[in-house]
């Protein structure tokens, strides 16, 4: 049987089983899908090859919404990004087998570095130049894609009733630490996800941050069916080890599927694009256990600390708006140096030229936000947004639960502030946009949260 008429006939399976409840059509359901995004042994990771896989695998994990409007669609998956081209094929795709549209459909990654990379946009310029394409061959995404639409279709005839949501949030302690820090004598420095040598990085202060991990989970009566976890950091203990692994916030969500089995548990990175894991992370591997322990105790109390609210389809508002991100036009002048970058550099700059092309040529990329009654707003925006945007939306509805999941379109790369492009250093430097995007995206968060 064809792929397209699986995917028909299983959809008629669920269009005919909604038909048959009736009056409760309308009712609020949720479909759980998990699916091994791990790719094969001999892959190309973002910047390695990939020689081993690790004893956990790399999951597309997410949930389809069924009841308020069109079905709404939130799935992470642990790779280092998906961008451009990529993230259009894989919305519409999904969007596809939920029986929705590709604005009801957001797609993260949680940023995991020994992983894979998707992009078809710089897939398809590097063909065009003849240049190898690395990490950036689609072949595995594509399969991924497919898989992702069977274990919708698959998932949405048992979708169960949601009756209540639990809104739980925690500190995590000694895990995340700001990427730029004051020296001595006033200049400015980064300091990355570990720093095995430099000890006075280490000793430097932890900087903004937020510490909070926010869990959102959907409950059917006594019985949880599903649970969304954010946290702002840069989620490397060590990389570049050819081993494709979810590092530890993959392991973190592997005790809480082990302490709380049954529920299907998927993780966000919430706003870290300027955040890691530097302080605290001396480089060895046994610390990838230690700040997955400190993480998965954040979310255990996250968990155990959380209220739960009854409600209905109604509750539930989706809102997305459109955005044209102020681009950096210099970035145009790579295509001109592809054929002279090496792997690990041509893997951070394709994307953002393929994004500035498009940009240009009027495409957005996308920011939503999942309400829940008066209670909760679940924020989805593009990119490594630096972690003052998701301060920032927490101020801007005091009263309200909020939590911020960025890393959905990998194109614009690193959103930083007015501060930071000022300061400089490799995130600002690196990012294909300008200074003017903090006021623009201050501006979104508001909308959004109105």
């Amino acid at each position: 049987m064809h792929r397209k008429s699986f995917l028909q006939t299983l959809l008629l399976v669920f269009v005919l089983s909604v038909f048959a409840q009736g009056a409760k059509a309308e009712e609020l359901r949720l479909a759980a899908f998990d699916v091994d995004a791990t790719p094969p042994v001999g892959s190309e990771l973002a910047y390695q090859t990939m020689t081993s896989d690790s004893p956990l695998s790399l999951r597309a994990r997410g949930i389809v919404l069924l009841g308020a409007g069109k079905p709404i669609v939130l799935c992470a998956i642990d790779w280092i990004g998906i961008g451009n081209e990529g993230q259009d094929a894989f919305k519409a795709a999904m969007a596809e087998a939920a029986g929705t549209s590709p604005d009801r459909v957001e797609v993260h990654t949680v940023h995991q570095h020994d992983a894979p990379i998707c992009d078809f946009t710089a897939e398809r310029i590097l063909r065009e130049k003849g240049i190898n394409l690395y990490g950036f061959d689609g072949t595995f995404a594509r399969k991924v894609i497919q898989d992702l639409q069977q274990s919708i279709c698959l998932a949405l005839p048992n979708a169960r009733k949601v009756t209540d949501i639990g809104l739980g949030k925690a500190d995590v302690r000694k895990v995340a630490s700001n990427r730029l820090i004051q020296m001595k004598d006033g200049t400015w420095a980064t300091r990355y996800s570990s720093e095995p040598k430099r000890k006075e990085f280490r000793k430097a202060p932890e900087g903004l941050v937020d510490r909070e991990v926010s869990l959102l989970s959907f409950w059917d009566g006594d019985q949880p069916l599903a649970v969304l976890s954010f946290y702002a950091t840069h989620p490397q203990s060590y990389y570049l080890t050819g081993v494709a692994n979810p590092d530890f916030p993959g392991v973190a969500r592997f005790f809480r599927d082990l302490e709380v089995p049954d529920v299907l548990h998927v993780h966000f990175n919430g706003a870290g694009g300027n955040i890691a894991a530097g302080k605290y992370n001396n480089g060895s591997h046994r610390n990838r256990l230690i700040l997955a322990q400190r993480l998965a105790k954040g979310m255990a109390k996250a968990w155990k600390d959380s209220q739960k609210y009854s409600v209905t389809s109604e509750d539930i508002r989706w809102k997305t708006i459109p955005m044209l991100l102020p681009y950096q036009e210099d970035v145009m002048k790579m295509g001109d140096k592809l054929d002279l970058m090496s792997r690990n550099v041509l893997a951070n700059s394709v994307g953002r030229l393929g994004w500035v092309q498009r940009r240009k040529d009027g495409r957005t990329v996308q920011a939503a936000c999942l309400s829940v009654g008066e209670r909760a707003s679940i924020l989805f925006m593009p990119g490594e947004l630096f972690v003052e945007y998701q301060l920032a939306a927490k101020r801007m509805a005091p009263d309200k639960f909020v939590a911020l999941a960025a890393y959905g379109d990998y194109g614009p790369f690193y959103i930083g502030t007015k501060k930071a492009y000022r300061i400089g250093g490799y995130e600002t430097e690196s990012s294909p946009v300008t200074p003017e995007v903090e006021d623009y995206i201050h501006h979104i968060l508001e909308e959004l949260l109105k």
